[in-house]
Protein backbone atom coordinates (compact mmCIF):
# COMPACT_ATOMS: atom_id res chain seq x y z
CA UNK A 1 0.00 0.00 0.00
CA UNK A 2 2.83 2.38 0.93
CA UNK A 3 4.59 1.54 -2.34
CA UNK A 4 1.39 2.24 -4.29
CA UNK A 5 1.04 5.61 -2.53
CA UNK A 6 4.57 6.61 -3.45
CA UNK A 7 4.01 5.64 -7.07
CA UNK A 8 0.83 7.69 -7.22
CA UNK A 9 2.52 10.64 -5.54
CA UNK A 10 5.37 10.47 -8.05
CA UNK A 11 2.89 10.32 -10.91
CA UNK A 12 1.07 13.39 -9.57
CA UNK A 13 4.33 15.33 -9.19
CA UNK A 14 5.43 14.47 -12.73
CA UNK A 15 2.03 15.43 -14.07
CA UNK A 16 2.11 18.69 -12.14
CA UNK A 17 5.59 19.49 -13.43
CA UNK A 18 4.45 18.82 -16.96
CA UNK A 19 1.48 21.13 -16.50
CA UNK A 20 3.68 23.84 -15.00
CA UNK A 21 6.16 23.46 -17.84
CA UNK A 22 3.32 23.65 -20.32
CA UNK A 23 1.88 26.78 -18.66
CA UNK A 24 5.29 28.46 -18.67
CA UNK A 25 5.83 27.47 -22.29
CA UNK A 26 2.44 28.89 -23.29
CA UNK A 27 3.13 32.08 -21.33
CA UNK A 28 6.47 32.47 -23.08
CA UNK A 29 4.80 31.89 -26.43
CA UNK A 30 2.12 34.49 -25.61
CA UNK A 31 4.80 36.98 -24.56
CA UNK A 32 6.71 36.34 -27.78
CA UNK A 33 3.54 36.87 -29.79
CA UNK A 34 2.87 40.14 -27.97
CA UNK A 35 6.44 41.25 -28.53
CA UNK A 36 5.98 41.02 -32.30
CA UNK A 37 3.67 44.01 -32.62
CA UNK A 38 3.46 47.72 -31.93
CA UNK A 39 0.16 49.61 -31.70
CA UNK A 40 0.34 53.07 -33.21
CA UNK A 41 -2.26 55.78 -32.61
CA UNK A 42 -1.58 58.38 -35.29
CA UNK A 43 -2.98 61.62 -36.62
CA UNK A 44 -0.81 61.36 -39.75
CA UNK A 45 -2.46 59.99 -42.89
CA UNK A 46 0.22 60.05 -45.57
CA UNK A 47 1.30 57.30 -48.01
CA UNK A 48 4.89 57.90 -46.86
CA UNK A 49 3.94 56.66 -43.40
CA UNK A 50 2.43 53.46 -44.76
CA UNK A 51 5.63 52.89 -46.72
CA UNK A 52 7.71 53.32 -43.57
CA UNK A 53 5.47 51.08 -41.46
CA UNK A 54 5.88 48.33 -44.06
CA UNK A 55 9.66 48.82 -44.06
CA UNK A 56 9.77 48.58 -40.27
CA UNK A 57 7.74 45.36 -40.33
CA UNK A 58 10.01 43.82 -42.97
CA UNK A 59 13.17 44.82 -41.12
CA UNK A 60 12.13 43.77 -37.62
CA UNK A 61 9.30 41.28 -37.97
CA UNK A 62 7.25 43.53 -35.68
CA UNK A 63 3.73 44.11 -36.99
CA UNK A 64 2.51 47.72 -36.96
CA UNK A 65 -1.15 48.04 -35.98
CA UNK A 66 -2.50 51.49 -36.84
CA UNK A 67 -5.40 53.51 -35.42
CA UNK A 68 -6.05 56.74 -37.35
CA UNK A 69 -7.93 59.73 -35.94
CA UNK A 70 -7.35 63.36 -35.05
CA UNK A 71 -4.91 64.05 -32.23
CA UNK A 72 -7.68 65.30 -29.97
CA UNK A 73 -9.72 62.14 -30.60
CA UNK A 74 -6.72 59.90 -29.93
CA UNK A 75 -5.86 61.73 -26.71
CA UNK A 76 -9.47 61.35 -25.57
CA UNK A 77 -9.43 57.67 -26.53
CA UNK A 78 -6.25 57.02 -24.55
CA UNK A 79 -7.69 58.89 -21.57
CA UNK A 80 -10.85 56.79 -21.59
CA UNK A 81 -8.95 53.53 -22.06
CA UNK A 82 -6.66 54.26 -19.12
CA UNK A 83 -4.41 51.41 -18.02
CA UNK A 84 -6.20 49.08 -20.45
CA UNK A 85 -5.13 51.11 -23.49
CA UNK A 86 -3.42 49.02 -26.18
CA UNK A 87 -1.62 52.12 -27.49
CA UNK A 88 2.16 51.87 -27.65
CA UNK A 89 2.89 55.05 -29.62
CA UNK A 90 1.05 58.35 -30.12
CA UNK A 91 1.90 60.37 -33.24
CA UNK A 92 0.57 63.89 -33.81
CA UNK A 93 1.19 66.61 -36.41
CA UNK A 94 1.90 69.30 -33.84
CA UNK A 95 4.07 69.73 -30.77
CA UNK A 96 1.22 71.35 -28.85
CA UNK A 97 -0.83 68.15 -28.85
CA UNK A 98 2.15 66.16 -27.61
CA UNK A 99 2.52 68.59 -24.72
CA UNK A 100 -1.17 68.13 -23.97
CA UNK A 101 -0.77 64.34 -23.98
CA UNK A 102 2.17 64.64 -21.60
CA UNK A 103 0.27 66.99 -19.28
CA UNK A 104 -2.62 64.52 -19.24
CA UNK A 105 -0.28 61.74 -18.07
CA UNK A 106 -0.60 59.73 -21.28
CA UNK A 107 3.10 59.42 -22.14
CA UNK A 108 6.19 58.08 -20.40
CA UNK A 109 9.86 58.96 -20.36
CA UNK A 110 12.14 56.69 -22.34
CA UNK A 111 15.89 56.30 -22.39
CA UNK A 112 17.19 56.23 -25.96
CA UNK A 113 20.68 57.37 -26.82
CA UNK A 114 19.73 57.26 -30.50
CA UNK A 115 16.78 59.65 -30.12
CA UNK A 116 18.67 62.00 -27.81
CA UNK A 117 21.71 62.17 -30.06
CA UNK A 118 19.90 62.47 -33.40
CA UNK A 119 17.17 64.98 -32.49
CA UNK A 120 18.09 68.58 -31.50
CA UNK A 121 17.05 69.43 -27.95
CA UNK A 122 14.49 72.10 -28.91
CA UNK A 123 12.63 69.51 -31.02
CA UNK A 124 12.09 67.05 -28.17
CA UNK A 125 10.68 67.03 -24.66
CA UNK A 126 13.04 67.83 -21.80
CA UNK A 127 11.78 64.75 -19.94
CA UNK A 128 12.10 62.51 -23.01
CA UNK A 129 8.36 61.95 -23.25
CA UNK A 130 7.99 63.07 -26.87
CA UNK A 131 10.27 63.53 -29.89
CA UNK A 132 10.09 65.38 -33.18
CA UNK A 133 9.99 63.18 -36.30
CA UNK A 134 9.72 65.80 -39.07
CA UNK A 135 9.81 69.59 -39.31
CA UNK A 136 7.43 71.97 -41.08
CA UNK A 137 8.18 75.65 -41.63
CA UNK A 138 5.22 78.07 -41.54
CA UNK A 139 6.09 80.48 -44.32
CA UNK A 140 4.59 83.22 -46.46
CA UNK A 141 3.56 82.13 -49.95
CA UNK A 142 3.33 85.13 -52.26
CA UNK A 143 1.94 85.75 -55.75
CA UNK A 144 4.97 85.86 -58.03
CA UNK A 145 3.27 88.25 -60.45
CA UNK A 146 2.12 90.77 -57.83
CA UNK A 147 4.52 90.66 -54.90
CA UNK A 148 8.27 91.12 -54.74
CA UNK A 149 10.09 89.17 -52.00
CA UNK A 150 11.80 92.36 -50.82
CA UNK A 151 8.37 93.62 -49.76
CA UNK A 152 8.26 90.84 -47.17
CA UNK A 153 10.17 90.61 -43.91
CA UNK A 154 8.55 89.28 -40.72
CA UNK A 155 5.35 87.83 -39.34
CA UNK A 156 4.96 91.12 -37.48
CA UNK A 157 5.04 93.02 -40.79
CA UNK A 158 1.84 91.24 -41.84
CA UNK A 159 0.04 93.59 -39.46
CA UNK A 160 1.05 96.66 -41.51
CA UNK A 161 -1.31 98.54 -43.84
CA UNK A 162 0.75 97.29 -46.80
CA UNK A 163 -1.19 94.05 -46.67
CA UNK A 164 -4.70 95.44 -46.24
CA UNK A 165 -7.20 93.04 -47.91
CA UNK A 166 -4.33 90.89 -49.20
CA UNK A 167 -3.76 88.12 -46.61
CA UNK A 168 -5.18 84.61 -46.89
CA UNK A 169 -5.01 82.19 -43.97
CA UNK A 170 -7.03 79.35 -42.51
CA UNK A 171 -9.15 79.47 -39.36
CA UNK A 172 -8.03 80.06 -35.79
CA UNK A 173 -9.26 76.55 -34.97
CA UNK A 174 -6.36 75.14 -36.95
CA UNK A 175 -3.51 73.90 -34.77
CA UNK A 176 -0.84 75.30 -37.11
CA UNK A 177 -2.16 78.83 -36.59
CA UNK A 178 -2.57 78.24 -32.86
CA UNK A 179 1.05 77.16 -32.61
CA UNK A 180 2.26 80.16 -34.61
CA UNK A 181 0.32 82.40 -32.24
CA UNK A 182 1.71 80.49 -29.25
CA UNK A 183 5.24 81.14 -30.52
CA UNK A 184 4.52 84.85 -30.89
CA UNK A 185 3.23 84.95 -27.31
CA UNK A 186 6.36 83.12 -26.14
CA UNK A 187 8.62 85.62 -27.88
CA UNK A 188 6.64 88.73 -26.84
CA UNK A 189 3.52 88.77 -24.63
CA UNK A 190 -0.24 88.33 -24.89
CA UNK A 191 -0.95 92.03 -25.41
CA UNK A 192 1.47 92.28 -28.33
CA UNK A 193 0.16 89.05 -29.82
CA UNK A 194 -3.44 90.27 -29.51
CA UNK A 195 -2.61 93.53 -31.28
CA UNK A 196 -0.91 91.59 -34.08
CA UNK A 197 -3.84 89.19 -34.48
CA UNK A 198 -6.36 92.04 -34.67
CA UNK A 199 -4.39 93.81 -37.39
CA UNK A 200 -3.82 90.64 -39.42
CA UNK A 201 -7.53 89.93 -39.17
CA UNK A 202 -8.23 93.41 -40.55
CA UNK A 203 -5.83 92.70 -43.44
CA UNK A 204 -7.51 89.47 -44.51
CA UNK A 205 -8.80 89.28 -48.08
CA UNK A 206 -11.65 87.01 -46.99
CA UNK A 207 -12.91 85.12 -43.96
CA UNK A 208 -10.66 82.16 -43.08
CA UNK A 209 -11.67 78.91 -44.75
CA UNK A 210 -10.13 75.78 -46.21
CA UNK A 211 -6.73 74.24 -45.66
CA UNK A 212 -3.28 75.51 -46.65
CA UNK A 213 -3.69 74.25 -50.22
CA UNK A 214 -6.84 76.33 -50.55
CA UNK A 215 -4.98 79.46 -49.43
CA UNK A 216 -2.33 78.95 -52.14
CA UNK A 217 -4.98 78.35 -54.79
CA UNK A 218 -6.78 81.51 -53.71
CA UNK A 219 -3.56 83.53 -54.04
CA UNK A 220 -3.04 82.27 -57.59
CA UNK A 221 -6.72 82.91 -58.29
CA UNK A 222 -6.31 86.55 -57.32
CA UNK A 223 -8.34 86.58 -54.10
CA UNK A 224 -5.32 87.75 -52.12
CA UNK A 225 -1.62 88.37 -52.59
CA UNK A 226 -0.02 86.37 -49.77
CA UNK A 227 -0.87 83.35 -47.62
CA UNK A 228 0.45 81.86 -44.38
CA UNK A 229 1.05 78.16 -45.04
CA UNK A 230 3.23 75.18 -44.17
CA UNK A 231 6.00 74.36 -46.63
CA UNK A 232 5.04 70.76 -47.29
CA UNK A 233 1.70 71.84 -48.78
CA UNK A 234 3.62 73.62 -51.55
CA UNK A 235 5.60 70.43 -52.16
CA UNK A 236 2.40 68.42 -52.48
CA UNK A 237 0.91 70.90 -54.95
CA UNK A 238 4.02 70.90 -57.11
CA UNK A 239 4.02 67.10 -57.23
CA UNK A 240 0.29 66.62 -57.67
CA UNK A 241 -1.20 64.65 -60.57
CA UNK A 242 -3.73 67.48 -60.94
CA UNK A 243 -2.46 70.07 -63.45
CA UNK A 244 -4.38 72.87 -61.72
CA UNK A 245 -2.71 72.09 -58.39
CA UNK A 246 0.72 72.08 -60.02
CA UNK A 247 -0.12 75.45 -61.56
CA UNK A 248 -1.07 76.77 -58.12
CA UNK A 249 2.21 75.58 -56.64
CA UNK A 250 4.18 77.13 -59.45
CA UNK A 251 2.36 80.44 -59.12
CA UNK A 252 3.69 81.28 -55.67
CA UNK A 253 7.10 82.06 -54.25
CA UNK A 254 8.22 80.98 -50.79
CA UNK A 255 9.44 83.47 -48.23
CA UNK A 256 10.94 82.55 -44.86
CA UNK A 257 10.00 85.28 -42.33
CA UNK A 258 12.12 86.75 -39.52
CA UNK A 259 15.51 85.86 -40.95
CA UNK A 260 17.07 88.93 -39.33
CA UNK A 261 15.93 88.03 -35.81
CA UNK A 262 14.46 84.88 -34.25
CA UNK A 263 13.98 82.88 -37.45
CA UNK A 264 11.03 81.21 -39.16
CA UNK A 265 8.46 79.41 -37.01
CA UNK A 266 8.95 75.64 -36.97
CA UNK A 267 6.53 72.94 -35.91
CA UNK A 268 6.86 69.17 -35.98
CA UNK A 269 5.16 65.90 -36.47
CA UNK A 270 6.22 64.00 -33.39
CA UNK A 271 5.64 60.96 -31.25
CA UNK A 272 5.81 59.61 -27.73
CA UNK A 273 5.59 56.21 -26.05
CA UNK A 274 2.24 55.66 -24.34
CA UNK A 275 2.17 55.56 -20.53
CA UNK A 276 0.81 52.00 -20.40
CA UNK A 277 2.43 50.71 -23.60
CA UNK A 278 2.15 46.89 -23.59
CA UNK A 279 5.03 46.72 -26.10
CA UNK A 280 7.35 49.44 -24.83
CA UNK A 281 10.56 47.95 -26.22
CA UNK A 282 9.01 47.70 -29.69
CA UNK A 283 7.70 51.24 -29.37
CA UNK A 284 11.20 52.58 -28.71
CA UNK A 285 12.58 50.59 -31.66
CA UNK A 286 9.82 52.04 -33.82
CA UNK A 287 10.66 55.64 -32.89
CA UNK A 288 14.37 55.02 -33.40
CA UNK A 289 13.62 53.65 -36.87
CA UNK A 290 11.59 56.76 -37.77
CA UNK A 291 14.56 59.06 -37.21
CA UNK A 292 16.98 56.78 -39.08
CA UNK A 293 18.48 57.99 -42.35
CA UNK A 294 16.24 55.64 -44.32
CA UNK A 295 13.02 56.92 -42.75
CA UNK A 296 14.01 60.58 -42.71
CA UNK A 297 14.77 60.44 -46.43
CA UNK A 298 11.29 59.04 -47.10
CA UNK A 299 9.67 61.84 -45.08
CA UNK A 300 11.74 64.40 -46.98
CA UNK A 301 11.32 63.05 -50.50
CA UNK A 302 7.80 61.66 -50.36
CA UNK A 303 6.07 64.12 -48.05
CA UNK A 304 8.26 67.21 -48.51
CA UNK A 305 8.98 67.64 -44.81
CA UNK A 306 12.30 68.73 -43.33
CA UNK A 307 14.29 66.00 -41.52
CA UNK A 308 14.79 66.42 -37.78
CA UNK A 309 17.97 64.36 -38.00
CA UNK A 310 20.71 66.87 -38.93
CA UNK A 311 22.67 64.13 -40.65
CA UNK A 312 19.97 63.78 -43.32
CA UNK A 313 19.76 66.48 -46.03
CA UNK A 314 16.48 68.00 -47.15
CA UNK A 315 15.08 66.84 -50.48
CA UNK A 316 16.18 68.54 -53.70
CA UNK A 317 12.88 70.43 -53.85
CA UNK A 318 13.26 71.80 -50.34
CA UNK A 319 16.88 72.67 -51.00
CA UNK A 320 15.79 74.62 -54.08
CA UNK A 321 13.87 76.95 -51.77
CA UNK A 322 17.13 77.86 -50.06
CA UNK A 323 18.48 77.52 -46.55
CA UNK A 324 16.94 79.55 -43.77
CA UNK A 325 17.27 80.37 -40.11
CA UNK A 326 14.86 78.41 -37.91
CA UNK A 327 13.28 79.65 -34.72
CA UNK A 328 15.03 77.61 -32.02
CA UNK A 329 12.26 78.11 -29.47
CA UNK A 330 11.76 74.89 -27.50
CA UNK A 331 8.53 73.48 -28.88
CA UNK A 332 7.18 72.77 -25.42
CA UNK A 333 6.27 76.48 -25.45
CA UNK A 334 3.71 75.81 -28.17
CA UNK A 335 1.74 73.56 -25.88
CA UNK A 336 2.17 75.73 -22.82
CA UNK A 337 0.84 78.78 -24.67
CA UNK A 338 -1.88 77.06 -26.69
CA UNK A 339 -4.74 78.07 -24.41
CA UNK A 340 -3.56 81.69 -24.42
CA UNK A 341 -3.37 81.58 -28.21
CA UNK A 342 -6.95 80.35 -28.51
CA UNK A 343 -8.14 83.09 -26.15
CA UNK A 344 -6.34 85.77 -28.18
CA UNK A 345 -7.93 84.55 -31.39
CA UNK A 346 -11.38 84.52 -29.79
CA UNK A 347 -10.98 87.98 -28.32
CA UNK A 348 -10.12 89.59 -31.67
CA UNK A 349 -12.78 87.66 -33.57
CA UNK A 350 -10.49 85.58 -35.79
CA UNK A 351 -12.93 82.95 -37.07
Amino acid sequence: MKKLFLVCLGTLLISSCKENTKDKSESAADATAEAQEVNVYTHRHYPADQELFASFEKRTGIKVNVVNASADELIQKMTEEGKQSPADVLITVDAGRLVRAKDNGLLQSIDSEILNSKIPSHLRDGDNQWFGLTKRARIIAYAKDRVKPEQLSTYENLASDTWNDKILVRSSGNIYNQSLMASIIAHTNEATAKDWAAKVLNNMARDPKGNDNDQVKAVVGGEGDIAIVNTYYIGKLLNSEDAEEVKAGEGVGIFFPNQEDRGTHINISGAGVAKYAPNKENAVKFLEFLISKEAQEVFANSNYEYPVNPEVPASELLQSWGTFKEDSLNLSALGKNNKKAVIVFDEVGWK
